[in-house]
């Protein structure tokens, strides 16, 4: 398979980038191309401003969704955003990586997605009406790639468990998986979550490690986060609200947009 990995960390030498580095070595040896955005390495720019869109107007007023999706369509995006476009439309695989900071990605991964999910490319697509609201959650341009995250935390496991006080990270990284990678059509596998990354020594270093391998080596075949497909009959369009009776009773928030939650109830 093809596989992009997207990386978020300052420094080369970090965990993260040790992680990195198993990432690619396990994919290689498996056969897999691989090929690697390093974000800070890149000087990667993460604001949207005025020079994403070198045809508007100077006089013109920048409506970054207007802006994104005429420059998509007039094929006048920047070259470093026309390049990572085509590093999602090679890969069969999209990895992202980074650290969890203050509960979320860094903002230059957010940056990243802001300047590279273009209007017309990963959202704004497909037929809007009575019967469908766009190809979207499930379906869309990258509909049939996998994708999955490759996260570090400073916290315990245990923090991130259901009754944590961190909240559970399945939650945490519901707007990341959910939001940014099923929403353009991808395939998202389960996290590979370390936690307790700065209280790590040489055998939680292994034992972290080898868990990543066996990932890397079970990329084809993991089964996916069952997300109910927008369009597949879960819920109600034009609303876009869940069918009443799906879901455990009296249930809320994220879980909900499981099909595996019915079984649940």
């Amino acid at each position: 398979m093809n596989i992009l990995l997207v990386f978020a960390h300052p420094e080369p030498r970090s965990l993260n980038g040790a992680l990195r580095d198993i990432a690619i070595r396990t994919l290689e040896a498996e056969g897999h191309a691989v090929r690697q955005s390093d974000l800070y390495a890149e000087g990667w720019t993460s604001e949207v401003d005025r020079a994403d869109f070198p045809a508007l107007a100077p006089d013109g007023r920048l409506i970054p969704v207007a802006a994104s999706k005429q420059a998509f369509e007039a094929g006048t995006l920047t070259d470093d955003v026309k390049a990572e476009i085509d590093k999602l439309l090679w890969a069969d695989v999209l990895i992202l990586q980074f650290p969890l900071w203050w509960f979320a990605m860094p903002a230059i991964l957010k940056g990243w997605v802001d300047r590279v999910f273009a209007y017309g490319f990963a959202y704004g697509v497909g037929e809007h009406s009575d019967r469908r609201w766009g190809d979207r959650y499930g379906e869309g341009t990258l509909a049939g790639k996998r994708a999955m995250l490759i996260v570090t935390a400073g916290g315990w496991e245990e923090h991130y468990a259901p009754r944590g006080i961190n909240g559970p990270i399945d939650d945490l990284l519901f707007p990341i998986q959910h939001g940014i990678l099923y929403y353009p059509g991808y395939d998202v596998l389960p996290p590979f979550v370390a936690y307790r990354v700065d209280r790590l020594d040489e055998a939680g270093f292994e034992r972290v490690a080898e868990g990543l391998r066996e990932r890397m080596r079970t990329l084809a075949t993991t089964p996916p986060i069952p997300y109910r497909p927008q369009n597949g009959g879960d819920y109600l369009i034009p609303s876009m609200e869940l069918r009443p009776g799906l879901g455990a009773p009296g249930a809320s928030g994220f879980a909900l947009h499981r099909a595996d939650a019915d079984a649940a109830g």
